[in-house]
């Protein structure tokens, strides 16, 4: 499939279009980028709308379109759990965990770890969110959105992740977070008004034009399987989300992980004007993640019954744009682009902000903020020709790249949540106690993935975090009175966990959206 011209000139004025606008926001304010603060928090000034909007962008990616809709084509709708479980969690994580970091001032997950601990266990995990983001995330992001430029617009892959790279170096390399943050609003409009003008499409494709509600009733009558939440041992796909995990086990590993102590993530929260802004804008960003398996899993199932003979799960959503006639098609490519770039910039933001924070500046302590934003800016660009060349040698040989993040991500995950909660909550936590934990997270997920090797990787997580939870707990009341405790984080006596009134009534409805959800298609 190509795009015609027209589709072409469509995509060519939104790539201008936006270029623009991020210059636009960078000029504005004429201190932009002059110091560190501004450069990597926006200057803590987003407002609730801009963070729930760039929380969306950053996370729905070419993993979360292009895998998710991978996924959902070899196993349902039960997929949809990553995102729907996404949405409590995010309200957990704006009640009990933004406070916190907020009170503490921090720039960086690091640098909590190092209020809390010591500069070992900052040191040990900004390292290890290095790699993770080098060569998984933004391996992966390059590699699925080089995959989708091929499919669609007919480009050679490696000449799609060049673009790719290039346009998030065009619009953010300058203006930092505050770019980025602001035209996701308009990458987050265009994407869910893509993304749901295909759903639509493709329901009324496989009714025969008789409309999306028949069309939704024969993908349920000819593939009950795939609307089947959770998942029987029997099921081919069992491994992958193992039945009633998915509701009380290793997936509230994962999430907490992920929107809790996530660097690209957290880091828009991080710069709200402040907490109820940021609560705002957590609450607005689960809202839309209740939203995002109407986007990104009903194409892919729609493309059992349209395009049964795919010779890789992750051409589902590529192929289903052919449905899209000329000119939307267009827009919708540049829909999927803009989801991409999004989550480029935003990974090679906080790669160059936990990078120049937690690592060169312990070294360079004197040097001036416009040094610390040159330093962040050169990061960028290493870390994006870095994942540029290793992005098909690590990636190329998976059919489902959605679960080989899952798969590599949650060897490490049960230590770092570990470690995060026990440190907020419990004050005897040692450094020790808490390197034991990120050290046993991977002893344990190796050796128990030779040990049992048929045990699904979301069960081995939640065995993993409670043996990591049972270490670092031991070992921090051994350790208690022969380790030096550097403990400079805020008391939680001086934290109010208490939220506005608006909180809490959007909390209570995705409670309630969820039950009927899991009730409807158990």
């Amino acid at each position: 499939m190509k795009l015609a011209m027209f589709d072409i000139g469509v995509f060519v004025v939104y790539v201008l279009a936006l270029l623009l606008v991020a210059w636009w926001i960078s000029r504005s304010d004429k201190k932009e980028g002059a110091n560190t603060e501004d450069y990597f928090l926006a200057g803590k000034s987003l407002p609730w709308w801009a963070i729930g909007a760039s929380l969306i962008a950053s996370n729905i990616s070419a993993e979360q379109i292009i895998g998710m809709s991978g996924s959902g084509f070899v196993m349902g709708m039960a997929i949809a759990s990553y995102e729907w479980m996404a949405a409590i969690t995010l309200i957990i994580v704006g009640k009990y965990l933004l406070p916190i970091f907020l009170k503490n001032e921090i720039f960086t997950m690091p640098q909590y770890l190092q209020q809390r601990f010591d500069h070992r266990v900052k040191t040990t995990l900004a390292l290890f969110w290095l790699l993770v983001y080098v060569f998984v995330n933004l391996t992966a992001v390059l590699w699925l959105g080089g995959l989708a430029i091929e499919t669609v617009a007919g480009v050679d892959w490696w000449y799609g992740m060049l673009f790719l790279a290039s346009f998030s170096i065009a619009y953010s390399l300058y203006g930092g977070l505050k770019a980025v943050a602001y035209t996701d609003i308009i990458q987050v409009v265009l994407l869910i008004f893509g993304g749901l003008l295909l759903s639509y499409l493709a329901l009324d494709a496989v009714a025969d034009g008789k409309g999306i509600l028949v069309g939704f009733g024969i993908l349920t009558d000819e593939l009950p399987g795939h609307f089947d939440m959770i998942l029987s041992p029997d099921n081919s796909q069992y491994t992958n989300l193992p039945g009633i995990s998915v509701l009380v086990g290793g997936m509230w590993v994962m999430n907490i992980s992920y929107w809790g102590f996530n660097q690209y993530i957290i880091q828009r929260a991080l710069a709200a004007k402040n907490l109820q802004e940021a609560q705002k804008g957590i609450a607005f960003a689960a809202y839309l993640k209740l939203l995002m398996p109407l986007i990104v899993v009903l194409p892919g199932i729609a493309a059992v019954i349209l395009y049964p003979n795919l010779a890789a799960a992750d051409q589902a959503y590529p192929s289903m744009m052919e449905l899209m006639p000329v000119g939307i098609k267009g827009l919708v490519f540049a829909a999927l682009v803009a989801a991409i770039v999004s989550s480029l910039a935003s990974m090679t933001n906080s790669i160059s902000t936990i990078f120049t924070m937690d690592i060169y500046r312990p070294m360079k302590p004197d040097e001036s903020q416009q040094h610390y934003v040159k330093v962040g800016r050169i990061t960028t660009l290493v870390a994006l020709l870095i994942a540029l060349f290793m992005a098909e040698p690590l990636l190329g040989k998976f059919d489902q790249a959605f679960q080989y993040i899952q798969e590599f991500t949650g060897v490490f995950t049960p230590g770092i949540v570990v470690i995060f909660l026990v440190g907020m909550f419990w004050k005897k936590a040692t450094s020790i106690g808490a390197l034991s934990a990120a050290i046993g997270s991977a002893v344990f997920s190796f050796g128990l993935r030779k040990i049992f090797p048929e045990l699904p990787f979301m069960d081995r997580m939640s065995l993993v975090f409670f043996l990591c939870l049972a270490m670092m707990v031991v070992i921090s009341l051994l350790t208690k009175s022969s380790s030096t405790t550097n403990d400079s984080s805020v008391s939680l006596a001086e934290i109010s966990f208490s939220t506005e009134r608006s909180f809490n009534i959007a909390a209570l409805g995705v409670v309630i959206i969820l039950i009927g959800l899991y009730t409807l298609w158990w």
